[in-house]
């Protein structure tokens, strides 16, 4: 009887271990070569922070269009930040001179557009130049991660395995196969399941992270059932041996 418990106990542990297919990623990678790339830019949010520049032919005409700035502060992005235009929670940025403009359903790049047609059509100035950019884009990484947080980035895109790469790659432990992705957008949350191990998700919308994104990593099987029974691998290899020497005693 104290043979056929010990043997479970073993089998137990056996049953806690992740099997490679749980652990690569892209597993069918071999069949997902020489694919397009389409990028999307996303649509401005609330709470979104933009640095606006407004330029011209005549340096100085444009300056009433553009917020005084500060060298003492340098170009780090808090200060960066300090001098944006946040989008309110109705979609709008108050513009110098301008006043109110709407952001709601636009880009960053239909906002440069949409400026630059407000300045040449009320006679502000000729051939302006408008330059639009968000500045406190940031994605949240919770769970199995090694350096779970949030992160800000500045590019204009980046991808799922990028901002995952932020969080300096999941666990051992993490689930691969069933990655959640919290979304909002035009006042809609939408959360999908991501599974890294396979390729698929490279064609869909949810391989481009948007800012404000939410990605979380629950732990995999094998970490369920070792929660409170086995904390990490020198604590199973110890287990092991202990059960191994005591089935050598028994058998004598």
């Amino acid at each position: 009887m104290k043979k056929i418990q010990i043997l479970g106990v073993l089998l137990l542990i056996l049953s806690s271990c992740a099997s490679k297919k749980e652990i690569l990623y892209l597993q069918d990678s071999a069949n997902y070569n020489d694919t397009a790339l389409n990028y999307s830019i996303p649509k401005i949010q609330p709470n979104d922070i933009l640095k606006i520049e407004v330029s011209a032919l005549v340096e100085e005409s444009a300056l009433p269009y553009n917020k005084s700035t500060s060298t003492n502060g340098g170009q780090s992005i808090e200060f960066l930040q300090l001098q944006g235009y946040i989008v309110s929670q109705d979609q709008t940025i108050n513009f110098p001179i301008l006043g109110l403009i709407s952001t709601e359903n636009k880009t960053v790049n239909e906002l440069e557009v949409e400026i630059k047609n407000i300045l040449v059509d009320g006679g502000h100035l000729k051939n302006p130049s408008v330059s639009v950019r968000l500045i406190n884009a940031k994605v949240t990484v919770l769970g199995e991660v090694n350096n779970p947080g949030v992160y800000t980035f500045t590019e204009q895109n980046i991808t799922l395995l990028q901002a995952l790469g932020y969080a300096s790659d999941l666990t051992i432990n993490g689930k691969r196969e069933d990655i959640k992705l919290i979304r909002e957008s035009n006042g809609n949350r939408t959360i999908t399941h991501v599974d890294i191990t396979s390729t698929d998700f490279l064609n869909s919308e949810y391989n481009q992270i948007r800012p404000n994104d939410i990605i979380i990593v629950d732990p995999n099987s094998p970490k369920i059932k070792s929660a409170g029974f086995v904390g990490n691998t020198s604590t199973v290899i110890s287990v092991i041996s202990i059960l191994l020497t005591t089935i050598v005693l028994i058998t004598r």
